[in-house]
């Protein structure tokens, strides 16, 4: 449909069905905004930006344990995740909701700081990927929030958001240093959610044998801790 509307078609579309398209892709505030001016239709809430993740796709979640999954938006929030990666790098589930974002817990949690085996350069890629994300929604409130939240918290954060590096988004792998398991090595798929880098689900899997047998352990601690 989106292609048919960018092409200038006259086709009608009705601000409910254009609603649901937006929920279904979890399009943010932007991409939403953009979604209803191809259609020429008035949005009967401007401004709302689509975090909610529909049951299916949470169903879809929990099916790939034991391999991690998440899904994130283009600012690293943590919409929605399977239990493997709930204790991956700490206990998600015991988190606030405004701290469930992979940028403020990478500068922020200890657990992060720790479990990321290459922390440094895994924090810069993040920056520039988040500063690279950034340039199309420079003016909404909830970036300029992270962002300001980031600088009084982290002067590491303060140090690298300095230097202006920007990065399009890339799969590589992981290394993490889990207490209880130990190293797990980890190579990152994007399945994009929509037709631009916004929401996307992100899974870890495993790059040797001793890594999958570790993510079963994981996956059995995460069981017992819900327990």
């Amino acid at each position: 449909m989106n292609s048919s509307l960018e092409q200038g078609r006259d086709i009608h579309v009705s601000p409910q069905v254009l609603d649901a398209v937006a929920r279904a892709l979890l399009l943010d505030r932007a991409e939403r905004s953009h979604l209803f001016a191809l259609a020429g239709s008035v949005d009967p809430m401007p401004g709302k930006e689509c975090t909610g993740v529909p049951r299916a796709l949470r169903d879809v979640l929990d099916q790939l344990a034991p391999y991690p999954a998440v899904v994130q938006n283009s600012r690293f929030d943590i919409l929605a995740y399977n239990s493997t990666y709930g204790q991956l790098l700490c206990e998600l589930d015991a988190l606030p909701d405004e701290d469930r974002n992979c940028m403020w817990l990478a500068f922020t949690h200890a657990g992060w700081r720790t479990g990321l085996a290459d922390w440094e350069a895994t924090v810069r890629t993040m920056t520039a990927k988040f500063r690279s994300a950034m340039a199309e929604h420079i003016a909404e409130p909830g970036w300029k929030t992270l962002v300001a939240r980031l600088t009084e918290a982290s002067p590491e954060f303060r140090e690298i958001w300095a230097q202006h590096e920007v990065e399009r988004p890339r799969g590589v792998v992981k290394v993490f240093r889990h207490p209880v398991v130990g190293v797990l090595q980890l190579i990152g798929t994007n399945m994009w959610l929509g037709p631009n880098p916004g929401a996307k689900v992100l899974t870890y899997t495993p790059v040797d044998e001793a890594s999958r047998e570790r993510l079963q352990e994981l996956e059995k601690l995460a069981h017992a801790v819900a327990l």
